[in-house]
Formats: C-alpha cells, structure tokens, sequence
C-alpha cells in the first residue's frame, strides 16, 4: 500500500436537468485499498463511476485515476482501469474458456489461451471451462464476469454493485474474489447499498446521500460518529442468511 491515490476527485458535479446527481464529490482512495462508496438507490454512486470510467462527462470538478486527468488523459485512464457494472457482461453462447481468449485477443495479448486458462483456475472455473455460460449459476457468472475485467493487469478495478440480484452463497464467493484482488495489491472502487458488504470487504467507507460524501473513513472512524454503546448482554439469535449457509453448506461452486 502506498500513499499516492489512485482515484483524486475534488468538486465533482453532475445534472441531468434540474435534477442535480453529483453536488460536488471530494474523494480520495488510496492506492492497494478496498474503498467503498455506499449509498441507496439514486444516491449517485454509479454516475461517480461512469464519470471515472470515462464513459461520462461530468459538469464540473476534476478527477483522476491512476494520476490521468478523466477528461484530458481519457485513453490513458481506460488503460488503467477495469470496469465490473451491475450486470455481469459475458457471452452466454461462449463457453467460460472462449469469454477469456476473446477478451484477450480483443486487448491484442499474447498468449491469449495461457491468459484465460490462468484465469479459470485462479477463480476455480477451471472444470467448467468448457461450458457454455447460460448453464453458469449466478456466482459463476460474476466470477468470470470480474476474471474477464482483470486480463491486462489493470491497476484500478471499479465494481459497480457486484452482488445485485446474487443468492447469499454467491454473494460469498463475490467476496473471497474482492479480498484476494486486494490481497494482490489492485485497488478496489466497490459501489454497493449493502451495509455488511461494505463492513466485510472496505479498507475505508465513504457515504454518498443526495450528491455529497456525508462521512468518510475507517469502519472504526464512523463508528465515532455514533453515541457510546450500551452495553448488553443478549442471547444472538442466527439470521436467515446463517440458516440458508448452514443448510446448504458453503461449498456450492460449479453446481
């Protein structure tokens, strides 16, 4: 972990209308990090990403990747980043293995057979590397879906929402994938609204509400911001998701 950001936003601002999206946004997420920008539907979270994947202008600010300038240094950026949206974006006619080579051939990289082989064991898609993805479950799908985001080693990964729409098992395998790429040393945008996906995964949190970072920090610096606990001692009753783990079990990969 160093200390250069690898994502510099200060005044950021964005409307469609009258309706203002982005109220001017200061960020900063260093560099080897897990940062998670949490917030409810319509807080802004995936048009701060569209912006810093230079897939969108914003109105008014500045914002960097990787130390390129989003609106002056555009191919630069797209060169550093990796993009994961809500959906994961695979070919469900192709098999896992022929998403990977094509991806590779498409960012011209040799070898793009070792590529994606490579790809399939690190994220154990390996015995369903000859299948086509319209038989992949969910977590599978998502999997490959962020496998095919990192060919090309790209130091800036953003996941839009990565766990939208997944059953609680893969929400969990999502996870483990997330803390292995920071674990590698990649830095992590995730956008999510999913309050224990932020607690598990997120170096730093920051809260995006109607257009502007309300709070930012550790997870042990926002707990500040509440009033000292009470201490209680209750019986921990097991949550629904805690039942469906135990029922299923944990190791549902490639089924």
């Amino acid at each position: 972990m160093t200390k250069t950001p690898a994502i510099e936003i200060a005044g950021l601002t964005k409307s469609y209308g009258d309706h203002a999206v982005l109220g001017g946004v200061d960020l900063s997420v260093p560099s080897g990090t897990v940062f998670a920008l949490l917030g409810a539907n319509g807080a802004g979270k995936t048009t701060a990403v569209k912006i810093l994947s230079t897939l969108l202008r914003a109105d008014g600010g500045t914002a960097a990747v990787n130390g390129y300038d989003v609106a002056t240094e555009a191919a630069r950026v797209r060169e550093s980043i990796s993009l994961t949206g809500q959906f994961a974006a695979v070919d469900e006619i192709l098999t896992g293995r022929e998403n990977l080579v094509l991806i590779a051939q498409l960012r011209h990289l040799e070898d793009a057979g070792g590529i994606a082989d490579d790809l399939l064991a690190r994220f154990e898609l390996a015995d369903a590397a000859g299948r086509r993805v319209a038989t992949y479950s969910g977590g599978m799908r998502r999997r490959l879906d962020i496998a095919m985001s990192l060919i090309g080693d790209p130091p800036v990964l953003f996941l839009d929402e990565p766990t939208t729409g997944l059953d609680p098992q893969s929400r969990i395998e999502v996870w483990k994938t997330v803390r292995e790429l920071a674990g590698q040393g990649a830095t992590v945008l995730l956008t999510t609204q999913y309050l224990d996906e932020a607690e598990h995964l997120a170096d730093r949190i920051a809260i995006l509400h109607e257009g502007r970072i309300i709070a930012n920090g550790t997870l042990a610096e926002l707990k500040q911001l509440l009033p000292p606990t009470k201490v209680e001692y209750v019986e921990k009753q097991p949550t629904l998701e805690d039942i469906f783990l135990a029922v299923v079990g944990h190791d549902g990969r490639n089924k």
